[in-house]
């Protein structure tokens, strides 16, 4: 394999969690006075941290969110993703594929990307590999994170491959010197390649790219 470390974003790569987190983000917009489609907030929340999916809505609504938004946003998806999350198609025949060292690089807190790891059993893969956003305080379009998991592995980032799903996912291994791997729909695969992605469009054909 070309890469000697592969960095793992979570959300929408490793688990299918990007719908179900957007559908209480808009059930909550929507209980603050603000109506937001599907489309909008996967095209402007993807990615992006809670902070600015947050301060989003406040500029729409021109007023502070409630002190306890946040707890409450937590608490409806944690519970969401105990029943509803499932893995990426193919994602398990692909980390059972590859021979070199990977890791997770995520935006989320450890303890939600753990819960999200653990219910589709996928932690065992990952135990001891799982960096966030949270323990450096910089978030994607940043490169940091993915700066941060490549050191930790012991590598630099010449010799890493970032997969990604995500616009602010994708600029921010881009601005860390990385090869990154976006994985891609019809409606985004256009804006994954212009900011510098090799666009994919399922686990089953990124093994290949990878080699």
């Amino acid at each position: 394999m070309k890469y000697k470390c592969i960095i793992f974003d979570c959300d929408g790569i490793l688990v299918d969690s990007e719908e179900i987190s957007n559908y209480v983000l808009i059930q909550m917009a929507n209980e603050v006075g603000i109506e937001i489609k599907m489309e909008y907030a996967l095209e402007n929340f993807a990615g992006k941290s809670l902070k600015y999916c947050f301060e989003h809505i406040e500029k729409r609504i021109r007023k502070p969110l409630p002190n306890t938004f946040e707890k409450e946003y937590r608490n409806r998806t944690f519970s969401a993703f105990k029943t509803d999350l499932k893995s990426i198609e193919g994602i398990y025949k692909l980390l059972n594929q590859i021979s070199i060292p990977f890791c997770v690089g995520s935006s989320g807190p450890i303890e939600k990307i753990r819960l999200n790891l653990t219910t589709t059993n996928l932690i065992e893969k990952f135990e001891n590999r799982i960096f966030s956003s949270y323990e450096i305080g910089s978030w994607k379009p940043n490169p940091e994170i993915f700066e941060y998991a490549a050191k930790k592995m012991g590598f630099e980032p010449n010799e890493c491959a970032i997969i990604e799903d995500s616009l602010a996912g994708v600029k921010a291994g881009i601005k860390g010197g990385f090869d990154v791997f976006g994985l891609a729909n019809d409606k985004n695969k256009t804006e994954l390649k212009k900011e510098g992605a090799n666009v994919f469009f399922g686990m089953n054909e990124l093994y290949e790219l990878l080699n």
